[in-house]
């Protein structure tokens, strides 16, 4: 599978859930434009991924190719458990009044520091450093493909939605993905 199939799906699949869709669907309910929401979340993903997969270059260069690739499927393995415990938006969060794109950057940009999809667009940058561009690219369009749908149809979309099931399955893919880097596929 190439780095940018390999990237959409990884952030695709980790997105389902997320606290990131739950804050699309709070956006979308507020502030009823898509439009600026789409281009926040997209710029916001661009910026914060970016970084992330920079980081995982930088710490790639400190360990051995072995050390990395048991990294990487440790990773993957503990994405298949952290994708079963459902995510919701902090009691404390608020959004902006400064209108759909600048609160809607402001508050995706924070909403990815440190979660499921930021940490596997670092591993997916220390395992690819070779085609940085391609992940970062590769990890945005996941974002959107797992987002825009939620911003675009809103609570509808997650009223129906069997997160659950959709969680199992995931969390059974990203074990696959864990096997397949320990070569053992």
């Amino acid at each position: 599978m190439s780095v940018l199939a390999i990237s959409i799906t990884t952030v695709a699949l980790a997105e389902i859930g997320d606290k990131t869709q739950l804050l699309s669907l709070l956006l979308a309910s507020r502030y009823r434009k898509p439009l600026p929401i789409i281009a926040a979340i997209f710029f916001a993903t661009v910026a914060n991924h970016a970084l992330a997969a920079w980081l995982g270059v930088v710490v790639a260069d400190w360990l051995s190719p072995e050390v990395l690739k048991w990294a990487v499927v440790v990773s993957f393995a503990a994405m298949a458990a952290w994708v079963l415990i459902p995510d919701k938006l902090d009691e404390n969060e608020s959004i902006s009044n400064r209108g759909p794109f600048v609160a809607s950057f402001i508050a995706f940009f924070v909403a990815e520091i440190g979660d499921k999809t930021q940490i596997a667009t670092s591993i997916l940058g220390a395992q690819h450093a070779q085609a940085l561009t391609l992940v970062i690219l590769g990890t945005t369009v996941g974002m959107l493909i797992a987002n825009v749908p939620v911003v675009l149809v809103g609570k509808l979309s997650a009223d129906k939605l069997p997160l659950g099931w959709i969680r199992k399955i995931t969390a059974l893919l990203f074990a696959g993905l864990a096997i397949g880097a320990a070569g053992w596929l």
